[in-house]
């Protein structure tokens, strides 16, 4: 069982609960409360989806067979809304077969527990999930502090996920069609493989970078925005440093030291020393006051 969750000083992390029979799941909910969670519940699809206009909460709970909306629609409704997607949803259900528990997991859930539910187990296996799903969104939204947007695109060419920067410019570019595409341009970084490219859409001017394929089938795309006149990608940009030192950097850019960014991205502050010796090669730089400053767009 995981350490029990202190929250004194940040947010209670949020689940919502979607069943047609709250009232059966009294135990889970006073279990998740007692965790240091704040519940939400749901009857319905449907009534989960309008919850979902109001709140994006850190985890939700979902039954499979219900009244109208079934829990595997649901849960392909909420992973086609980008604003969304990224939130991990863990089934609870009676149903048990393996063409059942393989159709969660292809409609995007992230877990399957089988009723009758044992609540200690399911609360741990939330607390793995919700901490999983908050670091991969601090990781990847980190690179927006260098700069840069992020992109991933899945194997049919539609966006998986965008950070809140790649978020911003995407909305001033002419080009996208429909929701989940992406201007025609941008394809052709895809088409190209790995490698650095330089697009001129409405009103942006970016480099578009491809750093192949980062699992599951998606592909990422580091994007940068320069000015109309540039003659030559920036020095940051030049440098061809990896999503990991990318993340690495940001993060020193915010004043986070090695032993804070080693917490927030999961690995031993070695490991983060070392991530910090290649990015200063490659920068160029010997400080990390002058890496620092060309991540916040300081130029020496």
């Amino acid at each position: 069982m995981p350490e029990r969750m202190e929250h004194a000083d940040a947010q209670r992390p949020v689940v919502l609960v979607v069943d047609d029979a709250p009232s059966s799941l009294g135990m889970l909910c006073d279990t998740l409360e007692g965790e240091g969670y704040t519940v939400l519940v749901a009857r319905d699809g449907d009534a989960a989806l309008l919850r979902l206009e109001l709140v994006a909460p850190d985890a939700i709970l979902l039954d499979a067979v219900m009244p109208g909306l079934s829990g595997f629609d649901t849960c392909r409704l909420i992973k086609a809304n980008p604003a969304l997607a990224h939130i991990p949803v863990i089934f609870m259900t009676g149903l048990s077969e393996t063409p059942h528990v393989l159709e969660g997991f292809s409609c995007g859930g992230v877990d399957y527990v089988v009723k009758p539910l044992r609540a200690q187990e399911v609360a741990a296996r939330l607390h793995t999930h919700t901490r999983n799903a908050r670091m991969t969104r601090l990781a990847r939204e980190a690179v927006d502090v260098a700069g840069f947007g992020v992109l991933l695109v899945d194997a049919r060419g539609r966006v998986a996920w965008r950070s809140p920067q790649a978020e911003l410019w995407l909305q001033t570019m002419d080009g996208v069609a429909e929701e989940g595409r992406l201007p025609d341009p941008i394809y052709a970084a895809l088409d190209g493989g790995t490698g650095q490219g330089f697009l001129s859409l409405t009103g942006v001017h970016l480099s578009v970078r491809n750093m192949g394929r980062v699992g599951m089938g998606e592909t990422m795309l580091l994007l940068e925005q320069r000015s109309a006149n540039a003659a030559a990608p920036s020095r940051l940009a030049d440098a061809a440093l990896t999503p990991r030192e990318t993340e690495v950097l940001s993060w020193l850019a915010k004043g986070k030291t090695n032993r804070d960014i080693g917490d927030i991205l999961g690995m031993s502050h070695r490991t983060v020393n070392k991530h910090l010796e290649h990015v200063f090669e490659k920068l160029g730089v010997e400080t990390r006051a002058a890496a620092a400053a060309l991540a916040t767009g300081h130029v020496f």
